[in-house]
Formats: structure tokens, sequence, C-alpha cells
């Protein structure tokens, strides 16, 4: 009973106080429908798909819109891989990497039906363990990139939403 009650309390001291999730100013900021282009690499044309499908998923996901074609959207969402890094950063005891951080660095800006735009770099990490003394396959290496992405693209959330805030 009482995990009821103060489960009720939180609810109701969290939509008390005005609280909004990030999502909702960033709604603000980009509209609901959204037309989303990803420029492709011609060096990694497999990196630039799965930045495509992990903008899709943060679009529906993080910042609660649709996915729209160019003519009904209210705002069109331009990004481009500026860079993709693979650095070491664990070793064993015998010298051999066993852990790596993938860094994505990307490049977003985006165009709303009001005429309003805005650009921004953001970049995400993920760390990811490999068996000692050998290469990255490439599915850590697209699992990595995925992760990695994902995370820039929260950040772009988080600045998109600041932006809504404002207005």
């Amino acid at each position: 009973m009482f995990k009821i009650l103060g489960s009720l309390f939180i609810v109701l001291f969290i939509s008390a106080c005005g609280y909004k999730p990030s999502s909702y100013y960033a709604q603000e900021a980009l509209g609901e429908r959204i037309h989303v282009e990803v420029e492709i690499s011609r060096k990694d044309p497999k990196n630039s798909v799965l930045i495509k499908d992990a903008v899709n998923e943060s679009v529906i996901t993080r910042l609660g819109g649709k996915l729209s074609d160019k003519e009904t959207a209210d705002t069109e969402l331009f990004v481009k891989i500026a860079s993709t890094t693979f650095s070491a950063v664990l070793y064993d005891e015998y010298g051999y990497v066993v852990s790596y951080k993938a860094k994505v660095v990307l490049s977003i800006r985006y165009v709303t039906k009001d005429g309003n735009k805005d650009s921004f770099t953001t970049s995400g990490e993920y760390d990811f363990p490999i068996e000692a003394n050998s290469v990255i396959s490439d599915t850590n290496r697209f699992e990595a990139i995925k992760y990695a992405s994902l995370d820039a693209l929260n950040e772009f959330v988080s600045k998109i939403s600041v932006k809504g805030m404002k207005k």
C-alpha cells in the first residue's frame, strides 16, 4: 500500500511542477512530421545506411516524431557523417588490445517549413570489447557505429530540446 501511495505522490509531484520530457520540447522546435536525408558517404556507404537507420529510430523513439515524405514534413533533417574513428582503450597484461572506442561525429542541419534553420555538430562514443590479439570484426564495427551514432543523436535531441524550451 505504501509503495502505491509513494508512486502516486511522485507522479503527482512531477506533474504538478510542470515537468515535460525533452521530446516535448524537441517537438516544439521541429514539429511532429520529420523528413530525414542522410548523405551517403562514397568511402563507406554501409555506415551511411547504419546512420540512416539510427536517425530514423531516434526520430520515432527519442523525438516522438513521425517519419514523413518531403512534401508533408514539418522539418527536413539533413545528416552527414563527418568522421568515424576507432581507438584502443584497454590492453591485457600481454599488451594486446581487448577494448576499443568508436567515435562518430555527425553534422546535422535542419530546416522547418516556417523557415527556421540551424546546424549542429554532435559526437557519440561507444566502447566495445574484442578478443585479445584479434581484429575488429564487421559485426563489432557496425554495431559500434550504430550505438555511437545513437549517442550523437541523443546529443542532438538535447540541443534541440533546449532550443524548443526557448520558444
